[in-house]
């Protein structure tokens, strides 16, 4: 299962990867996060962060690929499943950002997570996108 969500954003890029860098404070402005929490001190290269989300089990992400101001990317892995969370934000020429959030599942049991948890995992992902907006915008 692999999906995307795009928000144009009017708060610079910089506004933005500023609130998508604190992954702490993130339970604040979506429903869809309940703990957040930085294992290994910050969001470098290979750390590691503990989320908690209603209705599902809490999981561990590693942190794959950080490009500050413009990427982050982390993996949760476990027997069967493999899920990639992307976040990108990119400049756009009015000065203001366009955001790409994304979620993908791999392995034998994607299919199986897919259908039990693909609506939730939707909008919890458009949950997110909207959240992340409104805390730019609101800086």
């Amino acid at each position: 299962m692999e999906l995307f969500v795009e928000r144009d954003v009017r708060a610079s890029a910089e506004r933005v990867w500023a609130v998508l860098a604190d992954p702490e404070s993130w339970p604040r402005w979506t429903e869809s996060m309940r703990e957040v929490r930085l294992l290994d001190g910050d969001l470098g290269l290979g750390s590691r962060v503990r989320i908690v989300q209603p209705k599902l089990l809490p999981m561990e992400w590693t942190v794959t690929e950080v490009v500050p101001g413009a990427v982050l990317t982390w993996i949760a892995a476990g027997p069967g499943l493999r899920t990639t969370g992307t976040h990108s934000v990119r400049s756009r020429p009015d000065g203001t950002a366009r955001l790409r959030l994304g979620l993908t599942h791999r392995g034998l049991l994607a299919p199986v997570v897919a259908g039990l948890y693909g609506r939730r995992s939707r909008r919890y992902v458009e949950l997110e996108a909207d959240g992340l907006r409104a805390a730019a915008e609101a800086a």
